[in-house]
């Protein structure tokens, strides 16, 4: 199990801004979508469509405020997007026309991935010196707490009153805006001068960079199999118990809280996470076919089989996170951090955005054969990764050989 907080100061201060902003994500993602429908009256169709447009406004604004982080100082921009977010939270409590909540999804959804780019500098100035493993840390105590954020809003859903949906708006909201005091804590991140005069999105013109995050994009989908596939599989094509569905979360949640610091330590170098990309998408062959293999059968064994899925596709999740997390770091240059986390973050945009129908055509209305297509895409994007990654060096040591030999200097000794 990770300790409760690292020895340094900054990171305590950006671990303590992100505990505390996790767990009013908890509350968000667990009854979010039952707060517009339950409580703002509108209906499932129009909310799902709202969200979709809200993840697609969301895919430019990381790399733009990501090179804001980058030239103006990457503290005062995430903060600033906190603050967005937390406002935006709060409008949903006027949301109650399509128009309202279009415009209080979007503008939320667009600040958290302004976000999760701008705090890239941050993670990379006070990672140490190997980043990569402190924002694994980050990453335990995401699903921690978003642990405790779901424990709450299922009083609210349990309660089921317009009253108590709103209390799980407002704590959702004062959760943002104290992640954000928080960081007054943090010491400010002087910006990193550009090593030249060269193009302002250079980002966007590193080809493979941008391969190699349609790869971890389609590698992401995976997150969207355990919380939209897996439920409606369960539900709809086995006699596996209901309450398995919770289940198989309780897993996922506690082994990457137990596990994900110690497997990022491993893989530690791009080499490393291009092979960590190629086994995980070898366990999501595996566990994508034993779900497929649930139906049909009685209870005890589609329980077994789903179980025994959860914890081989929870192993893959693993592998993969910690090789999004080397390979975006090691592999952008340090003067660019938030731009290219910002690009990084547009193939996890897309799978959030495409994702929930591309399980759902695929997995559900097709059926077990789905499954076996849906493992297919996973595998073929492991196996092309060590091809990218290696492509993303030698591109890297033309354009800056003393950054590729600080990203890849463990390679001769790991």
């Amino acid at each position: 199990m990770p300790t409760l907080m690292p020895e340094s100061g900054p990171q305590r201060v950006i671990a303590a801004s992100n505990f505390v902003y996790t767990i009013g994500s908890g509350l968000y993602l667990t009854a979010g979508v039952l707060y517009f429908t339950e409580a703002a009256r509108l209906p499932a169709a129009q909310v799902g469509l709202g969200l979709g447009v809200a993840g697609v406004v969301s895919l430019a604004v990381g790399i733009a405020v990501g090179h804001l982080a980058d030239r103006r100082g990457a503290r005062g921009v995430y903060a600033a997007t906190l603050v967005v977010q937390a406002l935006a939270t709060a409008g949903f409590l006027l949301a109650d026309s399509f128009g309202l909540f279009v415009l209080a999804a979007g503008t939320a959804t667009g600040a958290k991935a302004a976000g999760l780019a701008a705090r890239s500098p941050l993670i990379r100035h006070y990672g140490g010196h190997r980043p990569q493993a402190f924002r694994a840390y980050l990453r335990a105590v995401t699903n921690v707490g978003i642990s405790l954020g779901a424990l709450l809003a299922g009083w609210a859903v349990q309660v089921g009153t317009v009253p108590a949906y709103r209390l799980l708006v407002v704590g959702n909201a004062v959760a943002f805006a104290a992640s954000a005091a928080i960081l007054i804590l943090l010491p400010p991140v002087e910006p990193v001068p550009t090593a030249g005069g060269g193009p302002r999105r250079i980002a966007l013109r590193d080809r493979p960079y941008l391969l190699l995050t349609a790869l971890d994009g389609i590698m992401a989908v995976q997150f969207k199999v355990l919380t939209v596939a897996v439920p409606l599989w369960l539900v709809t094509a086995t006699a596996a118990p209901r309450w398995l569905i919770a289940g198989t979360m309780l897993v996922n949640t506690v082994i990457v809280i137990a596990f994900q610091i110690r497997v990022s330590r491993g893989i530690d170098t791009p080499v490393a996470g291009g092979t960590a990309y190629r086994r995980a998408g070898l366990a999501f062959l595996v566990s994508c076919s034993l779900i497929s293999l649930s139906a049909g059968i009685p209870a005890w064994a589609a329980a077994t089989l789903l179980m025994t899925a959860m914890v081989i596709h929870t192993i893959g999740e693993l592998w993969h996170s910690a090789a999004g997390f080397e390979v975006s770091f090691a592999l952008a240059p340090q003067h660019a951090t938030g731009q290219y986390l910002g690009v990084f973050g547009l193939g996890a945009g897309v799978a959030e955005a495409l994702g929930p129908a591309l399980l759902i055509s695929l997995c559900i209305t097709w059926g077990r054969p789905g499954w076996y297509v849906v493992g297919a895409l996973f595998t073929l994007a492991g196996l092309a990764a060590p091809v990218a990654v290696r492509w993303a060096g030698r591109h890297q040591l033309a354009q800056d050989p003393a950054e590729a030999n600080r990203a890849g200097e463990k390679v001769s000794s790991g």
